[in-house]
Formats: C-alpha cells, structure tokens, sequence
C-alpha cells in the first residue's frame, strides 16, 4: 500500500454523482462511497467529470446549472473533484472516454506523483471503464470496473461505443456486475467469467423502512381508500411508465403515483389524459431521495415495467418499505423477488400489468413478509465487500 496508514488509496471515476443541480443524480454511488471512506480503510479521490457542450449549447437550461458547480468540493463527507470535458449531445457518445480521459489526466499525474494510487475504479462500464483503463494503464496500477445496467445493455451494443466496452473489460484487471444475470451479459459481449465478481446493491436501513401508510397518503394528498401504485425512476422509455399509466384502465380504482423527472413527462401527461385516467395519475418530480419512503409506503403496490436492469436500486428499496413489486421478468428481478410475497412478474402491457396488480391486491402479503425481500442488503456490506475485492486487484 502506498498510503503511510496502510490505507488503500483509490482512486474513483464516476460520471453518475451527485451534485446541487441534481442531488438524485447517482445518489447510489454516493451512498456506496460514504460507506467506503466510513470503514476508515480506503484513501478515496472520487473523481466525477462533468460533460458541457460547446457554447452557446451550454447555455442550454440542462447544462447551465452545471456550469456554475464548483471544480472541486466536499459533498457529504469527503472531496470530490469535477474537472469538465467537452460534451456532443446525442451525436458525441462514443467520443467521451478520449475526453474524459484529457480532462481528468493532467490532475491525477499530479495526485499521483505526490502520492501514488494502488488502484484506479470506474463506477460505470461507459464512458467511465475506458477512460479508467488508460488511466490505470499510465500509472501502472490494477483498475476495476462496475456495470449496473444500462452501461452494458446499452452502450455494450450501440455502434462506436460496442468495442470501447468491449476492450475495456478485456484490459480490466477485475469487473464488477450488480446481478448474476448482468454478469452473464458481460460474458456474452466477449468479457472475461473468471474476472467478474457480483456485487449487489446496499441500502441504508434506517431510511428505507415501512411508515405509516395512512399518514404517508395524508402527506402526499391522496385518498384514505382505494389501490395506490407507485412507480419510482427518470420519465425515459426504458422504465416504461407508460404501461403502468394503461394498467390503470383495468383498474378503475387505483391512483397512479410517479416519483421522477424526464423528457417523457409531457407524452406521458398526454397518454393520461388519452386513455381517461388523468385525474387518477400524480407527477411529484424528482422526489429527494430521503423522502421515496414516504411514497413507497403510501403505496400497495410498486410497479417497475423496466425493458432493462441490472438488480434495479427502487425495487430494493420498495420491499425494504414492505411494499411488493411488479415488473418485468428479466434476470436481476427474477435473482431478487425469490417469493411471491415479493411481488409478481409482467409483461410491458398494461392489461398484463393490471393483472399482477390485481392478483397481489387479492392475496396481499404481510409488510413484514415483503421486508424479508431486502434482507442482507446494507451500504456496510456493500463497502465491505468492494473494498475486499479492490485489496483482492491489489494483492
């Protein structure tokens, strides 16, 4: 170890992170990171680059708020630094490592050469692992890279970004999958087995835990009686909160209640008010993260039709409320709801939908049954755990 203390020194790119413009944004690496530095063992510099386009598109409401965030902060706990690089919107993807990579290097040369890293971590596949990879490969250190999700489902097989992934898993020295079934992915895009350790998601107990539901309505102004759905997560197609909204068309009773912000909320709005149930859907916007227990304990059932995740952070968190889940049977929520006091699976179809919904309305779990759902999951054995495996790359 290169740190006098004997600590590891590591240091951590994490394009997902939270700041004052977004305080939701990446919130699970933070609290991740907050657990790592607690242990006391870990030396972290988490790095988290901040993409701008050139002038005048950031001047663009969506990136002006992040050009006044500081270059270098204490957010929570401990420093973090956001050094820019230069952004294309839409079009500039698979051109974000290099630039990454320009940004960051000049300050971790300087960090390193006055004390060096044991290891360098990339907290997402893309554009995070090639940009880490070069790094570690510069410093002549291990590197480890993270993939949640859409970083492998997505950027794993987009054109101009497929290959970045693909190398970049092939020159890490250790590859972290949230689920079994992300692993299995990562191999089918030609990423080494033996490399990959799953590492899953944690979950701060003192939070997400089961409230009042009749004082959480109250909170959030929506009726005493009658089914409340939830559904948590960005207004993008891949969450699908379209099929939830056409669910309620076979469920005449039931409020819909959607935590969250995107470029989806005004066709969704529209699809509301299209098939009849616009009075029976509520948008909260992006809801803090400490406040989600309030909505997922107003709710009888959460509801996830997700086209892809790895083991996704809100159904975790729903059934640590005692609130069961529906979504879409894909590996990570098939390795998570083990019972059907869990939840139920559906299709993205809104009559499918409903029926999950109504059969869980009929044979409704105990909260405690639903909480059993989350058990061994903790930001504590979260850090533990990666932490092991970072000392692991290290020998």
């Amino acid at each position: 170890m290169n740190h006098p203390d004997g600590r590891l020194r590591v240091l951590s790119l994490a394009t997902l992170y939270p700041n004052a413009a977004a305080p939701n944004f990446g919130v699970f690496v933070a609290r991740q990171m907050e657990a790592v530095v607690r242990t006391g063992a870990v030396d972290l510099t988490l790095v988290n680059p901040v993409g701008l386009p050139p002038f005048p598109l950031d001047r663009h409401p969506r990136y002006r708020s992040l050009r006044g965030l500081p270059e270098r902060e204490t957010w929570q706990s401990f420093d973090v630094l956001r050094p820019r690089f230069r952004l294309l919107p839409a079009i500039g993807g698979r051109f974000n490592p290099g630039a990454i990579l320009r940004a960051v290097w000049p300050i971790v040369r300087h960090l390193h050469a006055a004390q060096p890293f044991d290891l360098v971590d990339a907290q997402f596949f893309y554009p995070d692992g090639p940009a880490a990879v070069r790094l570690a490969a510069a410093l002549g250190v291990p590197c480890s890279i993270k993939a949640r999700g859409a970083d492998i489902h997505h950027w794993g097989h987009a054109a101009g970004t497929a290959e970045q992934v693909r190398r970049a898993g092939q020159a890490a020295t250790g590859l972290l999958a949230v689920s079994q079934g992300l692993a299995d992915d990562m191999v089918t895009l030609g990423l080494p087995r033996a490399r990959i350790t799953v590492h899953r998601t944690g979950l701060d107990r003192t939070v997400f835990r089961p409230l009042d539901q009749a004082a959480c309505r109250t909170a959030l102004g929506l009726p005493e009686t009658g089914p409340v759905l939830a559904t948590v997560g960005a207004l993008i197609p891949r969450k699908g909160q379209r099929h939830a909204i056409e669910a309620l068309v076979a469920l005449p009773e039931a409020m819909l209640v959607l935590a969250g912000a995107g470029p989806d909320e005004a066709a969704l709005r529209g699809l509301a008010r299209d098939r009849g149930v616009g009075e029976r859907v509520r948008f909260l916007g992006p809801v803090p993260h400490a406040d989600l227990p309030q909505v997922l304990s107003a709710a009888d059932v959460f509801v996830l039709p997700t086209a892809s995740e790895g083991l996704a952070n809100a159904w975790v968190e729903a059934l640590a409320c005692g609130t069961p889940v529906v979504t879409t049977p894909i590996p990570g929520a098939q390795e998570l709801l083990t019972s059907p006091d869990y939840g139920r699976f559906a299709g993205r179809d809104g009559q499918d939908i409903a029926k999950a919904v109504s059969d869980l309305l009929a044979h409704r779990p105990s909260r405690e049954a639903v909480c059993a759902g989350a058990a061994g999951f903790s930001w504590e054995a979260n850090a533990a755990s990666l932490i092991d495996h970072w000392r692991g790359l290290t020998g």
